[in-house]
């Protein structure tokens, strides 16, 4: 099933819920909105990597926001890799994509050469930040950075800040079709518990390093055998399925977990979209006063910003800047 050379489920995210375990989860492929996300950037194959696992992680987490709420990821380190940043905006409207961009600040003088990727970040955090609008407090949650990869610390930050049980097989790189140029593809399925009023939490701290939960501290009982068995059902899944460009996310989940009755929602379609603009860099340059603006002034004359997440780059009048420019 392809439309031109594009394929059908390219750069969606299909929701479901496995009704015999009480477990919803998403699938996600992303091929055209992640190669806009990387080609905005020039980054070495071990930041691309990490890039690559961030936004596909964004598009899974993001699927459950209402319309027009923003979640961003925000990965910390004091490694080689300072900062990785995404952001998915919920859809305007029903119906219409959801928009992804992501980013990543490290040290270019580093020598990555043949590093482990998630080595490169050292230690830090990680974040998840929900936005929901105007008037609304932003909601953050922070757990330190653990396990071997991304994917690991989002199961431990839903398990120590959600404590909801949750787990990602994820599948992400360079990939040639026939007949085609090699071009990046992401893949991925989330499994989730439903959510509890009461959560149980197992014991006294976690089996996660330094004590931290984990998925499995969480359950016991006939939820903890359901999840259990939900979990070695996806355990047996192949890189090709998740990446799956002839692998349908319905024909995957008939093959993972026909026994436990899966249903499937609407999908939602994901672009890559960057929300920067003159308006906005300008207000945020509003803060500052004549002396900031003098010291960011180039010998040219004028004030000079690029986004990081587009590479827009932005030239102002820096009379036009600051908190006294409407003045008078």
């Amino acid at each position: 099933m392809t439309i031109g050379t594009k394929i059908a489920w390219d750069d969606t995210v299909l929701p479901f819920q496995l009704d015999h375990s009480d477990i919803r989860g998403r699938v996600a492929r992303l091929d055209g909105a992640l190669a806009s996300v990387l080609k905005q950037h020039d980054y070495p194959p071990q930041i691309e990597a990490l890039v690559a696992e961030a936004t596909l992680l964004t598009a899974l987490i993001g699927q459950t926001i209402k319309l027009r709420w923003k979640l961003s990821l925000q990965i910390r380190g004091n490694g080689p890799v300072r900062m990785i940043a995404t952001d998915y905006y919920g859809p305007t409207e029903g119906g219409d994509p959801a928009r992804l961009r992501a980013y990543a600040g490290y040290d270019r003088d580093a020598d990555l050469s043949g590093a482990d990727p998630f080595a490169l970040i050292g230690e830090g955090y990680f974040a998840i930040l929900i936005d929901q609008g105007e008037g609304m407090v932003p909601y953050q949650g922070i757990t330190p950075i653990s396990g071997t990869s991304l994917s690991a610390c989002a199961e431990t930050y839903f398990a120590q800040s959600e404590q909801l049980p949750t787990r990602f097989a994820l599948s992400f790189g360079k990939s040639t079709l026939p007949g085609q140029a090699a071009a990046w593809r992401a893949g991925g399925v989330m499994l989730q518990m439903m959510p509890k009023a009461s959560p149980s939490v197992m014991g006294e701290g976690g089996s996660g390093s330094g004590g931290l939960l984990s998925h499995q501290d969480l359950l016991e009982g006939d939820e903890g055998e359901n999840w259990t068995r939900a979990n070695i059902l996806l355990d047996t899944v192949e890189e090709m399925e998740l990446i799956g460009p002839q692998v349908a996310p319905t024909d995957l989940l008939i093959r993972l977990f026909h026994e436990e009755q899966p249903r499937v929602f609407d999908p939602q379609p994901i672009r890559f979209g960057c929300t920067c603009s003159e308006d906005r860099v300008r207000q945020s340059l509003s803060i500052y006063g004549a002396d900031d603006i003098a010291e960011m002034t180039t010998d040219e004359g004028v004030l000079t910003a690029d986004c990081q997440f587009c590479g827009a780059h932005y030239v102002l009048d820096p009379k036009t800047l600051g908190a006294g420019a409407d003045e008078g």
